[in-house]
């Protein structure tokens, strides 16, 4: 599924390990992600992502709520 977790970690300049930590969400979760494997997310980590790095969940998959996607 797109998201913008490699920009989003990117910016703040955090590595998978760190963001694991820091969050708690396991590795292999934040890896899925970050390569778009992951088809259906959990909501919990996406909100944990969202929290994280103060953003919307609209903001974390990209969708550009003017233009409906």
């Amino acid at each position: 599924m797109d998201n913008n977790l490699s920009m989003l970690m990117g910016k703040k300049r955090v590595s998978a390990l760190k963001l694991s930590k820091e969050t708690g969400i396991s590795r292999t979760a934040i890896h899925g992600l970050y390569h778009e494997k992951t088809q259906s997310p959990d909501i919990k980590t996406v909100l944990r992502l969202c929290e994280y790095f103060n953003v919307t969940p609209n903001e974390f998959f990209g969708i550009d709520e003017k233009k409906g996607g």
